[in-house]
């Protein structure tokens, strides 16, 4: 099977205001393709199956690039774990089954680094996928994901179509959802800092502007990280989830971004790699893992706060580590730009920058 992409294609990306869809969008524009077809929620909803059967038979539509999903991180996984398997079911059911009735070729489907057995080898082959149990916390998530690989591999071996997984390590960048209650955890440990920074300041009116650009702040966090002006209340300081001791990978979501084209449009997915057959589907990663406690330690400094970090050992760390094998992609001849503390910064920078806008307003 052989993509083909030519730069008249259309390019459906579904979950453009997302992070990762919005990633996936400057970088088709950045080298010149301009076809692109976007619907938000309230245009199309995803879940509807008659909605998205519509859309498809109105459109012409080349490429889908699916990188629409309900995504959170252990918080929001744990505590709603019938949401993240029914609405990711639907969605990327509707939306493969729908492209392929309307005659689309090529589909890119994002799925999660979540999808591997919670105690695994060390860096994570593709291989290893459903050998092991998951990672309680977000199992239903990761079968959601499972379930997509799985349904364009059946589309392929009995369609001939030429859908295919993409696997991103954890992703961090513009875009990404700064909420306490269902962030992942760079933005999650980003604006905790920034917040504990401001009520160190004795800025107190500007964590209620960030609130509402950001979203509430639980009364509990308030309090354990001191962020109100209340007589008696504790001194200013960051509160993190965990023991700091997992590990995890950070992958800037343009490098992402980045990745995804440059299979679609090199035609990755058709050429073979040494390290053995083509796969359905690949990691994307850096290849590098770090301690929760250490990326906290660079924010720290990014964001330039003095003072007290806590680690709360009675929260889940989710699985001890996580890192991709990566040859894969790399035989391949893609490689990421970004390195962490330029990542981090420049997102801190984004996170800054909305707060900035807020004020103008």
């Amino acid at each position: 099977m052989v993509c083909c992409i030519n730069p008249q294609s259309s390019f459906f990306v579904a979950g453009h205001r997302g992070m990762v869809g919005a990633a996936i969008i400057r970088r088709l524009h950045q080298l010149g393709y301009g076809n692109i077809i976007t619907r938000t929620h309230a245009e199309l909803d995803l879940t509807d199956q008659q909605a998205v059967s519509a859309f498809f038979r109105a459109e012409k539509i080349d490429q889908v690039i699916l990188a629409a999903a309900k995504v959170g991180g252990i918080y929001a996984n744990n505590t709603y774990p019938a949401d993240f398997i029914y609405q990711n079911l639907m969605i990327q059911s509707n939306v493969i089954h729908e492209a392929f009735m309307a005659g689309v070729k090529n589909l890119l489907f994002l799925g999660s680094s979540c999808i591997y057995p919670k105690i695994a080898p060390q860096p994570i082959k593709e291989e290893y996928l459903l050998t092991g149990l998951l990672e309680s916390t977000n199992e239903a998530y990761a079968i959601a994901k499972i379930a997509g690989i799985k349904m364009c591999e059946a589309y392929n071996r009995q369609h001939g179509t030429c859908y295919f997984s993409v696997m991103p390590t954890n992703l961090y960048g513009p875009e990404d959802n700064f909420h306490l209650q269902n962030s992942h955890v760079i933005p999650a440990v980003i604006r905790k800092y920034h917040l504990a920074k401001l009520a160190l300041q004795g800025d107190f009116d500007a964590i209620q502007r960030d609130e509402a650009v950001f979203g509430q702040i639980p009364e509990a966090l308030k309090e354990a990280m001191g962020l109100t002006a209340a007589p008696g209340s504790r001194p200013p300081r960051v509160v993190l989830w965990g023991t700091g001791k997992a590990r995890r990978e950070f992958l800037h979501v343009d490098d992402m971004a980045a990745a995804c084209v440059f299979l679609l449009t090199a035609g990755g997915f058709s050429r073979p790699v040494e390290s053995g057959p083509q796969p359905s589907f690949l990691n994307i990663g850096t290849g590098q893992d770090i301690a929760i406690a250490e990326v906290a330690a660079i924010i720290r400094e990014v964001v330039g706060f003095a003072g007290e970090t806590v680690f709360n050992p009675e929260q889940p760390d989710g699985t001890p580590q996580k890192l991709l094998d990566t040859a894969r992609i790399t035989a391949l001849g893609w490689a990421p730009e970004y390195d962490l503390r330029q990542g981090l910064t420049q997102a801190y920078q984004w996170y800054c920058a909305q707060l900035s806008a807020q004020l103008r307003l």
